[in-house]
């Protein structure tokens, strides 16, 4: 009788866990009841899972411009060459808005055939080079991008907009995030019956920024371009498992 027990008990504790990480995989608010770490007969804990989210919305201090140049040739090796030369051009214009070199880098270079209506002969060469350009003063990138393609002679611009330090913002939706998880839980305590004890355990399962949808603009950018800067959200999402005194 003692060695067909042993089984048994196996298979009750392995079925407990099952059920446990279901419940939590799903992580609704849930009262729920999960063995301790004991080395011997497992005893029976009371908790409470439950998730909690929120949002912080922050100006945006930061503005990343993409500007890229490129180049059509009947070589390759011309076609290398012309781009350099509006490269330098478009980068000089850069630096003369005082960028410092840390905040400019390129993000993408490339050359290649260019193929005719029958996709089978070779017409001529593309180059292409992406820059990118951290810009601190939000406020002026209006002014910023019809610099550079006005005068830097860029032809493909983008724009997007995010925090030099989110750090903080998403602190702030952390502890947010964590009260909210916590009134989900107290609510079903109280519905409950019981009183809610300490957390045992906090995750963070996502920080994410969401900047505004990057504006891509032509090369026929108009005198003082306007740019609207507006706000960003910094979400955070917790999960947190109270114990129940």
């Amino acid at each position: 009788m003692r060695i067909s027990a042993v089984p048994v008990a196996v298979a009750i504790s392995v079925a407990l866990a099952v059920a446990t990480i279901v419940i939590a995989g799903t992580r609704p608010s849930t009262l729920l009841t999960i063995p301790s770490a004991s080395t011997s007969s497992p005893t029976i804990e009371p908790v409470v899972l439950t998730s909690g989210d929120a949002i912080v919305s922050k100006r945006p201090d930061l503005a990343v411009v993409a500007a890229g140049i490129e180049s059509q040739q009947g070589t390759a090796a011309a076609a290398q060459s012309d781009l350099a030369g509006k490269t330098a051009k478009l980068i000089a214009r850069i630096k003369a808005l005082s960028v410092a070199d840390k905040d400019l880098v390129t993000t993408g270079y490339w050359v290649g055939p260019v193929y005719g209506p029958s996709g089978q002969t070779i017409t001529g060469y593309r180059a292409s080079q992406q820059l990118q350009v951290k810009w601190h003063s939000v406020d002026t990138v209006g002014k910023t991008l019809d610099a550079i393609v006005q005068e830097g002679g860029a032809t493909n611009i983008s724009v997007s907009f995010g925090l030099a330090d989110p750090k903080a913002a998403q602190a702030e939706a952390r502890t947010l995030a964590i009260a909210d998880a916590r009134s989900k839980a107290q609510a079903m305590a109280s519905a409950a019956g019981v009183k809610l004890g300490q957390v045992i355990r906090v995750s963070d399962l996502s920080t994410a920024s969401r900047p505004p949808t990057p504006l891509s603009l032509g090369a026929a950018i108009k005198q003082d371009t306007q740019i609207p800067v507006g706000e960003m959200d910094v979400q955070v999402n917790v999960e947190v498992d109270f114990a129940i005194a």
